[in-house]
């Protein structure tokens, strides 16, 4: 006669036998009491006869001890010995250094008492050294508030510095601008001189370009300006740089393209 099935009390044939927890199973019923999850022989885990699976089994909690007046009394005696044998230890170890102190309740109340003290003197301490130079604070719950804030502020005003040196370095200057825009586009005179009468064609015979602003390079690849200077061999890069050959220097390199223009 096959035996009942642990599940659902209908007959287990030896086909789909599960023999586990002393009980016989269906192989469909051999699941998880509380998710209903399947379970094999290897991942189960077995509580008051009955499979679980790992989430789901039973935790071993605490016995929660009646307060009674016996245990009421000997809670009391236990103290009493505690303290009792606090204070032997601490007449042996008197004048021996340091010694590892019971945490009791009269020692908790010693220990809060002196936070107490130490923070009314860290305070007078604070009020007498306030600006005279650095000081050890506190990371209390307020300082960490105020750090923020101040984190915060720096990295408003270092985004605003970082946006003004941006539009400073992508355009001229507004007046000198202003004077580029008043000048004509067609035809720069420029002054006489040897230097420029030295270099008033370039040796390629290409377009000229002039400086409108003096420039200091910043790298070895770049070709440092002076108002006036004469620019050939051109060769445009992208919209900010181009190549070019100071004529009264005899560099080449690239060069800011707003700093020059067509003569």
């Amino acid at each position: 006669m096959n035996p009942p099935c642990g599940r659902c009390n209908k007959a287990v044939y030896p086909t789909e036998k599960i023999n586990c927890l002393d009980k016989y199973w269906h192989k469909g019923c051999f699941s998880c009491e509380i998710c209903k999850m399947a379970l094999s022989m290897t991942n189960y885990r077995g509580f008051d006869k009955k499979p679980y699976c790992s989430m789901h089994y039973p935790k071993t909690s605490f016995t929660i001890v009646t307060d009674t007046p016996e245990n009421l009394r000997l809670k009391q005696q236990s103290q009493l010995n505690s303290q009792a044998l606090y204070k032997e230890e601490f007449e042996k170890n008197k004048g021996k250094g340091f010694s590892v102190v019971a945490d009791t309740p009269e020692m908790q109340r010693v220990k809060k008492m002196q936070d107490q003290i130490s923070n009314a003197l860290y305070k007078e301490d604070f009020e007498k050294n306030k600006g005279k130079g650095f000081s050890l604070v506190v990371d209390t719950p307020e300082m960490q508030r105020l750090k923020k804030t101040q984190d915060q502020i720096s990295n408003i005003k270092y985004h605003e510095e970082f946006e003004k040196s941006k539009i400073r370095s992508d355009a001229p200057p507004p007046e000198n601008r202003q004077e580029d825009e008043q000048q004509p586009s067609a035809l720069v005179s420029l002054p006489a001189g040897p230097l420029h009468s030295a270099t008033a064609a370039p040796p390629s015979g290409g377009k000229q370009y002039k400086a409108l602003y003096s420039y200091t390079a910043s790298e070895a690849d770049e070709v440092s300006l002076q108002e006036g200077d004469l620019i050939a061999d051109i060769e445009p890069i992208d919209e900010g740089w181009m190549f070019g050959r100071n004529l009264r220097t005899g560099q080449r390199g690239m060069l800011p393209a707003n700093y020059v223009r067509p003569v």
